[in-house]
């Protein structure tokens, strides 16, 4: 899976990082070490995303990414 970082998107480059690591699996945790955050601002940015794209979870997030093409299979 490729993430390609899109500037139009409703999500921030950030979100959309974490986006990638939800894809891949990794817990709030995992995605709090790869990226020097918090968990707890991990769970923010997780927040945020849910917001703004209307979905209910993290399954459906990663189906938004490939839909509009922040996430690209190889």
């Amino acid at each position: 899976m490729i993430l390609t970082i899109d500037q139009e998107s409703s999500l921030t480059v950030r979100e959309q990082q974490i986006l990638y690591h939800i894809a891949r699996g990794l817990s709030n945790r995992g995605i709090a070490a790869r990226l020097a955050l918090s968990e707890q601002t991990v769970k923010v940015h997780l927040a945020n995303m849910i917001a703004k794209t209307g979905c209910d979870n993290r399954a459906a997030l990663v189906a938004y990414g490939f839909e509009t093409g922040v996430l690209k299979a190889r």
